[in-house]
């Protein structure tokens, strides 16, 4: 399987000037838990993900008043479609993140995080081992 098969082709975008309360607004209405933020100043993209947010919370900071450009990420690692689940997991496990950028040419046009990972690789784990308890037990 590819990323392309596993991704969210929801793409929430936000500034750097969104306040953490209303990153979290739109991150909880789209069902996501990140936000790719385009900084048009730079020309580049960032990611703020839920787990940004509740650092922040937790140092104290109010979400009124702390800005998404704070807490974004900019050291991304991005992803093709074309990336094997194997290869995302990979850049996951290796960089200590769950979400990817998935870029086509200059544009996100996914992401994809552990969840959406794990949700295609447990079908086809559960029939590899349904198939060799039944293998097992034919012996």
């Amino acid at each position: 399987m590819h990323v392309r098969d596993a991704m969210s082709t929801v793409v929430l975008t936000i500034g750097p000037t969104h306040t953490l309360r209303q990153a979290a607004r739109l991150m909880s209405a789209r069902h996501v838990g990140a936000a790719v933020v385009l900084d048009p100043d730079t020309c580049g993209l960032g990611i703020l993900t839920e787990r940004d947010v509740l650092n922040s919370v937790a140092l104290g900071q109010s979400p009124d008043t702390e800005i998404a450009g704070t807490h974004t990420t900019t050291d991304v690692v991005f992803a093709s479609p074309a990336w094997t689940l194997e290869e995302a997991a990979d850049a996951m496990a290796h960089g200590g993140f769950r979400h990817l950028i998935v870029m086509d040419g200059n544009e996100p046009t996914g992401i994809v995080s552990v969840r959406d990972i794990i949700r295609c690789w447990a079908p086809v784990r559960r029939a590899a081992a349904q198939q060799l308890a039944a293998q097992q037990l034919a012996v």
